[in-house]
């Protein structure tokens, strides 16, 4: 009879220091994302500024965030189906991404608009005027839903691409006539990206937005994705997300800036 009890006692025993252990580490929210800089990045501090407001937001409810990056098609592949997952960011709003998953409250704002040359300037005041030029976008990239119905009636030529990074190479070959871009975006690259620093000089944004989108942690549309939605956005609102932005950008050009020379 002694022996079950004493064989019991040890198992008990054994098993504390694994709860203790594992009642320290704070639950994780999986992302999917991909390298959008200055907004994610897995070589950006605090993984981006999207990083660091998310992070800062799950932290709020004893939450961490761990982010794995993609190409962006596949990023919202496995972040919006992946049991692995709880999500993707950072995504814009759209009715048809709201109908497939939970939409946090806004974490930024994107300022959508088109960078050209300067020695060959697009000029428009209505999207309708837009309709004899190629313009280049990223593949599953939304670029205000105005500019996308106008795509996906036919009515607007595009050429896509990968990444940013590839659209602004082909309008240096003049293989497009303008780049829907995030202004932070091309602001970063050509301020980072050795393969455009030198060209930096010859790319101009336009004054007019195509869209202010807000950003946003898509969460996966199931009832765990729901409660996350819903604890997150009570972070995001005891959080000064104005604060996080400016000191991040402060970091980026403190980085950026030249050391002292030897």
């Amino acid at each position: 009879m002694l022996r079950p009890i004493l064989l019991r006692l040890c198992w008990l025993l054994a098993a504390f220091p694994l709860a203790g252990a594992n009642a320290a580490e704070p639950p994780t929210i999986r992302l999917a994302s991909l390298a959008w800089l200055p907004y994610v990045g897995p070589n950006l501090p605090q993984g981006g500024l999207s990083g660091a407001v998310a992070e800062a937001a799950a932290k709020d409810f004893g939450h961490r965030v761990r982010v794995d990056y993609f190409p962006w098609m596949r990023a919202m592949q496995v972040g919006g189906k992946d049991p692995e997952f709880s999500g993707y960011f950072p995504a814009y709003y759209t009715e048809e991404r709201a109908r497939q998953c939970h939409f946090s409250a806004p974490m930024g704002v994107s300022t959508v608009g088109l960078a050209y040359l300067r020695s060959k300037p697009v000029h428009w005041q209505s999207l309708p005027d837009l309709a004899g030029k190629l313009i280049g976008v990223v593949a599953g990239y939304s670029n205000g839903e105005a500019f996308d119905a106008l795509v996906k009636d036919g009515r607007q030529k595009v050429d896509v691409s990968p990444s940013d990074v590839v659209n602004l190479q082909k309008l240096l070959a003049q293989r497009v006539d303008g780049v829907a871009i995030d202004k932070s975006v091309l602001r970063y690259l050509l301020a980072t990206d050795l393969r455009l620093i030198a060209a930096r000089d010859q790319i101009a944004f336009h004054d007019k937005p195509l869209a202010e989108l807000t950003l946003h942690i898509c969460f996966q549309r199931t009832l765990a994705g729901w409660k996350l939605q819903q604890n997150y956005d009570k972070g995001l609102r005891r959080i000064d997300i104005r604060k996080i932005e400016n000191d991040y950008f402060k970091l980026l050009e403190a980085r950026a800036r030249p050391g002292p020379a030897n």
